[in-house]
């Protein structure tokens, strides 16, 4: 087992595990880690627990230290400094006349590196606008192509329901999701009905799919017959979250419904 730490760098970003050392850490600090990136500051939203050594990637780095308001400051002078280089970096796209879509400027905490998120929809020869780039931040420059999801979730915006974007709030992870979800959960296949603002399946149709998948395994299939309180018929309708049996008897205008408690009570279902 290890003590690890989870933080986070990025409001709805992934988890990383880090060791807390000898360090008093608690969830809602900030601290200042090493990454693959370099040195880092990040949200503490795991406080110290223990996880199996299939959970973590060896070997485990530590916290350096708690972030201090020094730390705090130079983040947010980070934050300033790339809302220019956003300004400068689509002024230096036009000039190019390059067909790609910049939708982030981020710079590491140390300033080493300036990440430009962008997407496109083929690839992109952005070699004279790196080095133009490199030119005006005198730092190495960085251009990385994302897809529509990341963006959606970059960007944020407020989905068909109401609610502002999971993925740019709670979401660290993009799971997948295939029409198929929503074949079973009886949605409608319009496009435009459940696709998010991203143009893609909405992430929200894998939350309630192991529910439904569970509950189709209890259900008789559509068109099986079955045993009822009434009678044999024929089953020409579900309602999957309700566990409601919609039956067609022998007469062809008696179309009753039952619960799958009632079903049962008749004895197993017959195909």
């Amino acid at each position: 087992m290890h003590q690890v730490v989870g933080v986070r760098f990025k409001k709805a970003g992934k988890i990383y595990y880090f060791s807390p050392g000898d360090l008093a850490i608690e969830e809602g600090q900030w601290v200042i880690v090493e990454t693959a990136r370099g040195i880092e500051y990040g949200k503490v939203v795991l406080g110290t627990k223990e996880v199996g050594e299939d959970d973590v990637v060896l070997p485990l780095k530590k916290v350096i230290r708690l972030a201090t308001e020094k730390d705090n400051q130079n983040v947010a002078e980070n934050m300033q400094l790339a809302k220019k280089a956003y300004d400068v970096c689509v002024s230096k796209i036009n000039e190019h006349k390059l067909d790609m879509k910049l939708v982030e400027v981020e710079y590491t905490f140390d300033r080493n590196k300036v990440l430009f998120y962008f997407t496109a929809d083929g690839r992109i020869d952005f070699r004279e606008l790196v080095k133009d780039l490199a030119s005006i931040f005198r730092t190495r420059i960085e251009l990385r192509q994302i897809g529509v999801r990341d963006e959606a979730k970059m960007l944020g915006g407020v989905g068909p329901c109401g609610r502002i974007l999971c993925c740019s709030t709670f979401l660290g992870d993009f799971e997948p999701v295939s029409i198929k979800m929503a074949k079973d959960q009886n949605l409608s296949l319009n496009p435009a009905k459940i696709s998010g603002l991203c143009g893609r399946l909405m992430c929200c149709l894998k939350y309630e799919n192991d529910t439904y998948e569970t509950a189709k395994k209890e259900l008789p299939d559509v068109g099986q017959q079955i045993k009822t309180p009434d009678g044999k018929g024929k089953v020409i309708g579900l309602n999957i979250l309700e566990r409601v049996i919609q039956v067609s008897l022998s007469d062809p205008d008696r179309v009753l419904e039952y619960s799958l408690e009632e079903i049962m009570d008749e004895g197993s279902l017959t195909s």
